[in-house]
């Protein structure tokens, strides 16, 4: 047994990575062994581990399986030591036949990691087989008139070993008349002549037998024989003649049985009877032949199935011979033409069937493929689908490996069904299929992605703790825990929200709950931002903005700013008697912490001490005379208005005017003590103090009293309870104000300007209409001033 290893110029080297980077070394080197046919099962034929250069237990370690390429399971492997034995004892003659070398092929293949050997083993042939004729018996029929010299052709024996063991020379039995004179074919095969020596006398021996031996080149050599019997024939001169000694015809493999493969030929210039030629197979290789010829005609047809994988070519010798026993031979070389009559085969050696979807390359199948047809019938081509990421990468003859082009994803496409189709190039093509089922697992690669980036969500004040406000809701395209979804509120950037005692999230479903009741006045809106977290590993997340609207309620009473019912006198309103219809007596101003339509007031006169004098606009609180005074008209009188928002259900308030009628504004101001000391005859003094007032100021101040009596207001003093001057409170005064027109603020028609001076021990009151308008121009931002003549000054609008 010898052992050699070719080595080609060129190692081939495939690399493919996985998660950690799996490395696939494949070389296209070939390991030959050579052992003799018919040795005994058991027989040690090599230590693979040491021929591939790999240790003791490697083999196993490393997943070592030997594939057969169709060939018989002739060698087992101890993958422990690395010893390759005979499994079973190898006939070649069965395995190979006629061809020379015997060699069988088959693959060493190592998984972990993949890696692929070339190994070939080749039977020696020995001489365990005798020759044989297929004929025991001979029958020549041989003119007497044949010459010396003259050849008769005798058929070979058979001998299934080859080389020198095949047969190597033929002897017959000594007799006076032949000798055998042994040829070769152009096959190499030898086949014996029958040389006559001596002329026969059919009347001093009509009839001879000879033995013809057969010799193989064996030590010991081996024989075997066969009877040849002579009758000698009466003359006939003329021996049949073929027209062609040799025809070479091809059919189809799949040719019809009874199909017509070539007509042969022969004449014999004899008369008469013998003339006549039939025509036999004479010789053919190696047992029954397909074919029949017929002995009239010579055509040679079809009898049976042709297999050119089994058989390619045939090669027969043709008798024909005459009555007289003379006979011609030609030899018919048939060529079996291949057809493409065999699909290819695929077989898968190594397969896997999950892959993760965020490996950049990886091996999912390593197979061969064959074709037993020849030429291009036998070449093939591999291929799948185009629209898949997958690619076909050659290895060594006709060993292909199926790996993924980059990363797969998941979320796009979960399973693939990749056909490997493998078809011959003959006409027409075969094509063998086979379909491989590929998984990909998910990795955690894609955060939760939110329905919306934000969300805006509406809550009424004054909720019930625990209400549901709303859901926000997420999705992650991933799979498994990987696509478990978790929400959490996020910290604020406000430090003076405490998000976590407003609101809540179920950390399961989104949905959002409120912790306590809201107050629209305190807090309109506010946001706030969660995420959503998956659990994978790692985790991932994402974040979107909640922003909650607290919807205002009808929860306050409107507030009247002006004139103010809490101080400790009430305020009185001083009108001229000379006041025409529809004079201005003041403006309530009201204001409601609601806002929309819970914040549009109106006003309404509920209850006066006259009637009909006295009347309050409805949208904007003006009140105003509705006719002209007179003197039966009282002095004093009574207001009481209901302020009402537009809420439902509405909410209202009520506000008090006290309104003296005068006869004048002559003099600035009314001493307390006058007021406080003789109330009974307030009218009667105060009309009395302001006719002398006027008529000194029309003599003294003709041309300013026009001026004066439209520009000027006087103030009251404010300990004056009984005249109804009124005094600004001290503290917070509401910073705005609403519209009872329905605009949204107070019109800029009307503004007004409450001022006490703070230099005197009397107090005057200053109520004039309308203000210069570009005052709230010149600071927007404020609804309170302060003037530098006034201890508290205040500005309505």
């Amino acid at each position: 047994m010898e052992t050699t290893r070719a080595k080609t110029p060129e190692k081939r080297q495939v690399v493919f990575l996985t998660m950690l980077l799996l490395l696939w070394k494949s070389g296209a080197e070939a390991i030959r062994y050579s052992m003799p046919e018919e040795t005994e099962s058991g027989y040690l034929v090599a230590n693979l581990a040491k021929d591939l250069g790999l240790g003791v237990g490697e083999l196993a370690i490393r997943g070592t399986r030997i594939h057969y390429r169709g060939n018989k399971e002739l060698l087992q492997l101890d993958a422990e030591t690395g010893n390759l034995f005979l499994k079973e004892k190898p006939d070649r003659e069965a395995l190979c036949g006629a061809t020379e070398p015997c060699v069988l092929h088959f693959q060493i293949i190592l998984e972990n990691p993949v890696q692929f050997f070339q190994t070939e083993l080749q039977l020696t042939d020995i001489n365990d087989h005798s020759p044989e004729f297929l004929d025991k018996k001979m029958l020549l029929k041989i003119p007497e008139s044949a010459q010396p010299g003259t050849v008769f052709p005798l058929k070979a024996a058979q001998d299934p070993d080859i080389g020198s063991n095949a047969v190597q020379n033929y002897t017959v039995s000594p007799n006076l008349h032949f000798h055998v004179v042994t040829h070769s074919r152009s096959d190499g095969r030898k086949y014996p002549e029958l040389v006559l020596d001596r002329a026969l006398d059919r009347e001093e021996q009509p009839e001879l037998t000879l033995i013809l031996t057969a010799l193989d080149g064996g030590a010991p050599p081996k024989s075997g024989t066969t009877t040849v019997q002579i009758e000698v024939v009466d003359i006939n001169d003329n021996v049949p003649q073929f027209i062609q000694s040799l025809y070479e015809v091809q059919i189809l493999e799949n040719s019809p049985l009874d199909a017509l493969v070539v007509t042969v030929s022969a004449r014999d210039l004899d008369a008469g009877i013998h003339g006549n030629v039939a025509y036999s197979l004479f010789q053919g290789d190696g047992g029954s032949q397909p074919f029949v010829i017929d002995e009239i005609t010579g055509e040679i047809r079809l009898k049976g199935t042709l297999d050119f994988e089994a058989t390619p070519h045939y090669n027969m010798e043709i008798v024909a011979t005459d009555t007289g026993g003379f006979s011609g031979k030609c030899t018919v070389a048939i060529q079996v033409v291949d057809v493409n009559d065999n699909a290819p085969k695929l077989t898968i050696s190594s397969l896997t069937t999950s892959i993760p979807e965020n490996a950049p390359e990886a091996v999912v199948a390593v197979f061969s493929v064959s074709d037993s047809d020849s030429g291009e019938n036998g070449r093939m081509v591999c291929s799948i689908q185009n629209e898949l990421p997958f690619l076909l990468k050659p290895t060594f003859e006709n060993y292909y490996t199926l790996i993924t082009e980059g990363p797969l994803d998941r979320e796009s496409r979960a399973e693939y069904n990749i056909t490997i189709m493998v078809s011959d190039l003959g006409t027409p093509r075969l094509t063998t299929q086979h379909t491989i089922i590929v998984q990909v697992s998910d990795i955690n690669d894609n955060a939760p992605a939110f329905a919306q980036t934000s969300y805006t969500m509406f809550v009424h004040e004054n909720n019930s703790p625990a209400l549901h406000i709303g859901t926000i809701s997420a999705t992650d395209s991933d799979s498994g825990s990987n696509a478990h979804i978790s929400y959490s509120l996020l910290p604020t950037s406000d430090p003076q929200l405490a998000i976590t005692s407003l609101v809540s999230i179920n950390e399961d479903s989104g949905q959002l709950f409120a912790l306590r009741a809201l107050d629209y006045e305190i807090l309109q809106a506010f946001e706030f931002g969660v995420g959503a977290t998956d659990r994978g590993s790692p985790a991932l997340s994402s974040q979107a903005l909640v922003r909650v609207v607290v919807l205002d309620d009808n929860d306050n009473a409107p507030f009247v700013l002006y004139p103010l019912q809490n101080a400790s006198a009430p305020c009185k309103e001083l009108v001229p008697r000379a006041a025409e219809a529809g004079y201005l007596v003041t403006k309530v101003v009201a204001v409601d912490r609601d806002s929309g339509q819970n914040a549009w007031l109106s006003f309404q006169l509920l209850k006066a001490t006259e009637p009909g004098l006295f009347s309050v606009w409805a949208h904007n609180g003006e009140v105003r005379t509705t006719r002209l005074l007179s003197e039966r008209d009282v002095p004093k009188h009574r207001l009481l208005l209901l302020v009402k928002d537009n809420g439902e259900p509405p909410r209202s308030s009520t506000v008090t005017l006290h309104v003296l009628l005068v006869d004048g504004f002559s003099q600035p101001y009314l001493p307390l003590s006058e007021v406080v000391q003789d109330p009974t005859q307030e009218g009667d003094d105060a009309l009395t103090l302001y006719l002398v007032i006027a008529l000194a100021s029309v003599s003294s101040l003709f041309l300013f009293s026009v001026l004066l009596f439209i520009g000027m207001r006087l103030c009251k003093k404010a300990r004056g309870a009984s005249l109804g001057v009124c005094s600004m409170p001290e503290g917070h005064f509401p910073g705005h104000l609403v519209d009872i027109s329905r605009t949204g603020t107070l019109s800029q028609s009307y503004q007004y300007e409450v001022c006490l001076t703070g230099d005197s021990g009397t107090g005057e009151f200053k109520f004039l209409k309308p203000m210069i308008s570009n005052l709230m121009v010149q600071d927007p931002g404020r609804e309170m001033k302060e003037s530098p003549h006034c201890r508290h000054s205040i500005v309505f609008s």
